[in-house]
Parts: structure tokens; sequence; C-alpha cells
């Protein structure tokens, strides 16, 4: 009996042996990834295409652009990815970050919006325009402006907005900072507001049809990126994810989702710079 039970206690170990050798072989990779709400419907189709490469990734969502950042310095998060590149640049400056951007992903194209004009042309003079108070958003806002021949703007313009900034306003057009959340409901005063995407998405507004003049692709610092810490831009399941991110499946994916109003903009980072 004890010799049977031997046997058995034999077989065990081994059995199991050989099962933890093939569990360990198969085991998934962990990879945390930082988000803005508006992003998960993406975020949930590379997480399902990443899990057949063998990495778990587990999104993490913010309600800020402040934490995502602050969250990945800390290690609480292995990357992210909700902001552009003008952004990452100034708030790793500011707080003395050590991240890189791995990829670019796509822009959410500003825009300028009338409920009383069709055509950013028709703006009579003296019209009042109502554009985000925060300074790396008024600054896109008044980039948008001389985009479309509204105003000019110095000739080193750093990106960092300023009214003083403006040179040249020949229809004495009259610019009125706002908080970025109540850009949509000034447009009743106004003859035009400058709306982030996001506020105008949550807004009800769809940027490729109601714009009346919308940012392009080609507003190269204000694409978006996947960031991580500086030491792990080599990573290869960061890198993997990132591959997975720029597919022609997922930019299929984004233009179901957003129907045009995000972009898929998968350009290499040596030509928005860091």
């Amino acid at each position: 009996m004890k010799k049977y039970s031997l046997i058995v206690l034999v077989i065990g170990v081994l059995l199991s042996a050989f099962l933890s050798g093939c569990s360990g072989g198969s085991k998934e990779e962990k990879v945390k990834m930082g988000i803005s709400g508006s992003d998960s419907d993406v975020w949930k189709y590379i997480a399902e295409k990443a899990k057949k490469e063998g990495i778990d990734l587990e999104i993490v969502e913010f309600s800020d652009y402040v934490r995502p950042n602050q969250a990945l310095a800390d290690g609480d998060i292995d990357a992210n990815s909700f902001q552009t590149i003008s952004y990452f640049n100034s708030f790793k400056k500011e707080h003395k970050l050590d991240l890189a951007p791995i990829a670019t992903t796509v822009i959410a194209p500003m825009g300028v919006y009338s409920e009383k004009y069709k055509d950013i042309k028709d703006i009579p003079d003296g019209a009042t325009i109502a554009l985000p108070n925060e300074a790396t958003n008024m600054g896109r806002g008044l980039l948008l402006l001389q985009s479309a021949g509204l105003i000019k703007l110095e000739k080193n313009f750093d990106g960092n907005g300023d009214l003083k900034k403006v040179i040249e306003n020949k229809k004495h057009l009259k610019l009125k900072p706002v908080v970025a959340g109540q850009t949509p409901r000034v447009l009743p005063d106004v003859a035009a507001s400058i709306i982030n995407n996001g506020v105008a998405v949550d807004a009800g507004m769809n940027p490729k049809k109601d714009a009346i003049y919308l940012e392009s692709k080609t507003a190269k610092p204000y694409i978006n990126i996947i960031a991580v810490r500086t030491e792990d831009k080599n990573n290869k399941t960061l890198k993997k994810i990132a591959k997975i991110y720029q597919s022609k499946a997922t930019a299929k994916k984004i233009n179901e989702i957003y129907k045009g109003a995000t972009i898929p903009t998968f350009v290499p980072l040596s030509e928005i710079g860091e």
C-alpha cells in the first residue's frame, strides 16, 4: 500500500511540474495603459488584439490631463495615450519628468464653430471669436485662425497663447478667451468659437460635419502620442502595442468609431520632434 502511495505521489509531482512548465511558457505579459475616457473604445479593441499576442493590456482611465503623466513617472502605469506632443513636451519640462514618446496615434482636430455663419470667410469685421483661455490651447486656437487667414502671429511664435502675439488683425476681430469647457456654450453670443475636439464631441457636435473650419492632420505639434518612461522606450512589449495601434485594422476601427472626427496619423516621431 505504501509503495502504491509513493508511486502516486511521484506521478503527481511530475505532472505538476510538467503543467507548471507549460503554463510558464504561455504566461502573458501585463501592461497598464493610461488613457482618457473618450478613447476607451479604441483601446478596448487594442487590448483584444494584444491578447492574441500574449499581452494582458489593462486599461486605466483618467478624467484629467495631469495624473496620467505623473502616474507614468511614478510607475503606477507602464504607458499612457491621451496627449499631444506639444502638451507632452511642455508638461514633462515643467514637472521635470523623464518620459519619452514611442509612437504617434491620432490627431483630434480643433475647429472653429458658428451658429451664425457657414463659412469662416463670412465672419465680418469687428466680430467676436471665443477661444480657450489655457495657454497651450489658446496658442493652438491662434494658429488655427492664422491658418484660416484671419490673423497673423509674430514670426517666432512659440505656441503659447497670448493675444499680444497677434501682430496683424485686418478684420479687427475681438478675441475673447473663455474656459475651454464653456466654448460651446458661448456660441449664441459670439460670431464663432474655437472648440477642442473632445469638448465639441461632448457637446453633441461632430467636428467633421459641424465645424466651419477644421485643423488638418498636418498640424504636427498636435498629433497625439503613446508615452512611456524613457528607460522603457525600447521595451519590446510596449513597442508591440504601438505596432498594433499603428495598423491598418486599427485605423479602420478609429474611423468606424469616430466617423472622421478623430484622424489616424501614424507618422514617424522624427517628423514631429520631441
